[in-house]
């Protein structure tokens, strides 16, 4: 079996259209031709077969006509138009002069004869006296047919190329603003995030090219982050850090075993200390780059486990850490993330309440309206018998490294970060409140309604 041969379309939009519309283009004008020819041929047909018919029909007489033949040898007559004449005896007594034989038996009305290497279209009348017989050559009318149709397809024979020019000049003045991006694109540097001009773009282009510029600013803005993220960590491992090589030096000078032995105790608070921070801006880090995919998550069994994670370091402070209601709540997110929110928000809590204090969790369902469509989502709500925050501090402790003035407890300053970019991550309020029941702090976790 004779494999057929695959036509390789160019990927350029540009010699695409090109390809198509001039190929539209050609065959438009031979199918024009076409229909032309055929209109023609049949347009010819119809006048000729008249023709004939009011010839034959003018021949009819009564008078009996005289035989004639070629008179002239060197004469070779009309072989495109014959006329015959018989007797009812079969007699022939006229003939045009005419080389072509044709057949001595006519058939009445229309058909079509082969002679004399061609074909002709015979009429054949019968009257009382004679029988009159017209035959036209085909070729004629192929030739008058072709002669009418060349008239018609010429004038788009000559003004096609003008029209390839027209279409050519067309498709590149309309991809010319495209080209335009590609340079602008082409001549940026790395870090040159800026936006890409639509002017003039066509409408399907124009899209692109917007979302193009969306995706630019969100790539700034995550440059931006990574680049504040980069100097703030850098700025706050340099204080752990010179404070590790003093308490090693300190170690080192120790002279005696007491004095050794409070060296080291601070040296291990230090390391502690520089290994919480380095994991809050890994887990910062992670937690802002994170993209991965929500599915349903269970707000009570969060919960429970974070509750659980963190009971060793409330028994150990003597506060009562538990759960004071517990709601069955779910919610679209990302299970691990708002695992972390939740233990950055207990861990917070147990960390900043004096000791024999309490901290309480609590999930609340989505509150619905009489319609039954949900008036308010899934809220996940940290109260603690702390020292609280202040009104004008509360906006402040979610930057970056920012720890309420006068605060004793240790920490890196990105727990409350971190939890905000968990909860704008799943599109959850964020509320600090003075908790009424327990006197501290009140965190609400509030999640869009469903």
């Amino acid at each position: 079996m004779m494999a057929v041969p695959k036509v390789n379309v160019t990927h350029s939009l540009r010699g695409r259209l090109l390809w198509f519309l001039l190929a539209a283009i050609t065959m438009a004008a031979v199918a024009q031709a076409m229909i032309a020819y055929s209109s023609a041929l049949n347009d010819a047909d119809q006048i000729f077969d008249y023709h004939m018919q009011q010839m034959a029909m003018s021949l009819r007489s009564n008078a009996p006509m005289a035989a004639t033949g070629n008179t002239d040898p060197n004469d070779p007559g009309n072989d495109e138009m014959v006329v015959q004449v018989w007797t009812p005896d079969g007699i022939q007594v006229f003939r045009s002069l005419s080389r072509a034989e044709l057949p001595q038996r006519a058939v009445l009305g229309f058909s079509n004869v082969r002679a004399n290497g061609t074909t002709y279209r015979v009429f054949s009348a019968q009257t009382a006296t004679q029988t009159i017989q017209i035959a036209q050559d085909l070729a004629v009318r192929k030739r008058m047919a072709g002669t009418l149709a060349l008239r018609t397809v010429g004038p788009i024979a000559l003004m096609a190329p003008v029209l390839m020019l027209v279409v050519w000049w067309v498709v590149s003045g309309s991809l010319a603003p495209v080209a335009r991006v590609q340079r602008q694109l082409a001549s940026r540097k790395a870090d040159d995030l800026s936006e890409v001009s639509d002017a003039d773009l066509p409408d399907e282009v124009r899209p692109l090219v917007q979302e193009l510029n969306l995706l630019f600013k969100r790539v700034g803005t995550a440059f931006e982050a990574q680049q504040n993220f980069v100097a703030d960590a850098a700025h706050e491992l340099r204080t752990p850090l010179a404070a590790l090589k003093l308490q090693i030096l300190s170690l080192a000078r120790a002279d005696s075993s007491e004095a050794r032995e409070v060296a080291i105790g601070r040296l291990s608070a230090g390391v502690e200390r520089a290994s919480r921070l380095v994991e809050q801006l890994l887990v910062l880090a992670r937690t802002e780059a994170a993209d991965a995919k929500l599915e349903p998550v269970s707000l009570t069994d969060l919960a429970k486990r974070a509750v659980g994670d963190m009971a060793g370091a409330a028994q150990g402070r003597e506060i009562d850490l538990g759960l004071e209601q517990v709601d069955e709540a779910t919610v679209q997110g990302q299970g691990d993330a708002l695992l972390i929110l939740l233990r950055n928000l207990v861990d917070n809590a147990v960390k900043y309440t004096p000791a024999g204090g309490t901290v309480d969790v609590s999930v609340l369902a989505p509150v619905a309206a009489a319609g039954g469509h949900a008036t308010a989502g899934a809220r996940l709500v940290v109260e603690d018998s702390g020292p609280g925050i202040a009104q004008e501090e509360r906006e402040r402790v979610f930057h970056r490294f920012y720890r309420v003035p006068g605060s004793e407890a240790q920490g890196s300053g990105l727990g409350l970060a971190i939890i905000r970019a968990i909860a704008e991550r799943h599109g959850a309020k964020l509320l600090l409140d003075a908790s009424e029941r327990l006197g501290g702090l009140k965190v609400t976790v509030e999640f869009a309604p469903r």
